[in-house]
């Protein structure tokens, strides 16, 4: 039986976890970073719109607590999130947090801009978006993906993959295939191993390529090819 003093202690971390995430400044840099990169403490100063002493005072506590690993590089400071768990876990809360249809953008290069993230983008290191979900649906229907009793690569899937010379980097934490709820979808994509994988390729190998300054992809023409070839996709 758990003790008192352990259910404190466990209520304490929860709590200061909670007061982690509990400030619009740090959620925007903790969103910032789902695309996957390094960001240095001004470039996110300026995404979050507070002063560079203000944003490292903020990125202070969340390598403190963990939510964030920081390296240097001569003058440059750079942060990002701590590992894939952390990704998991914005990703999850900002899609229960955000409501079901998107606030409305005040100017036309925000309502580009949001168009774009919703066509297609990185969550953390795999694809999102109408992209994502495409996608995901395509791999369940030719029997790559199981979904019913929740997210797994059939045996099919993996063998998929290796036709396709993409690499599943076995023998980690961190699950083959995972779902991710999409934010502007409503629906689940595929992540984890498998979604990191393939997100990875196609980026090498141009089938998508990153636009404008937030987490936005695109389809190649090459890319939308290779979709097409090898999932059946006929428009992207």
């Amino acid at each position: 039986m758990t003790s008192r003093s352990g259910k404190n202690d466990s209520a304490s971390a929860l709590a200061s976890l909670a007061g982690l995430l509990a400030d619009e400044t740090r959620a925007a840099c903790l969103l910032a970073l789902l695309d996957g990169r390094a960001w240095t403490a001004g470039e996110l100063a300026r995404h979050a719109g507070v002063a560079a002493s203000t944003a490292s005072e903020h990125l202070g506590k969340l390598v403190a607590g963990g939510l964030l690993a920081e390296a240097r590089q001569g003058r440059h400071r750079y942060v990002r999130l701590a590992d894939a768990g952390v990704a998991q876990l914005v990703e999850d809360l900002a899609a229960h947090a955000v409501p079901g249809a998107p606030a409305k953008p005040g100017t036309l290069r925000e309502s580009g801009a949001g168009s774009a993230m919703a066509r297609g983008r990185t969550c953390y290191d795999h694809l999102a978006g109408r992209l994502g979900i495409t996608i995901t649906g395509a791999m369940t229907a030719r029997g790559l993906l199981r979904q019913d009793t929740g997210f797994a690569l059939t045996d099919q899937g993996v063998a998929w993959f290796g036709e396709l010379g993409i690499e599943l980097a076995r023998g980690r934490r961190r699950p083959l295939a995972r779902a991710c709820l999409d934010w502007t979808e409503r629906r689940p994509h595929l992540a984890g191993v498998a979604g990191a994988a393939l997100c990875g390729h196609a980026l090498d190998s141009g089938w998508c390529v990153r636009i404008g300054s937030q987490r936005a992809v695109k389809v190649t023409p090459a890319g939308a090819r290779a979709f097409g070839a090898h999932l059946g996709i006929a428009d992207l």
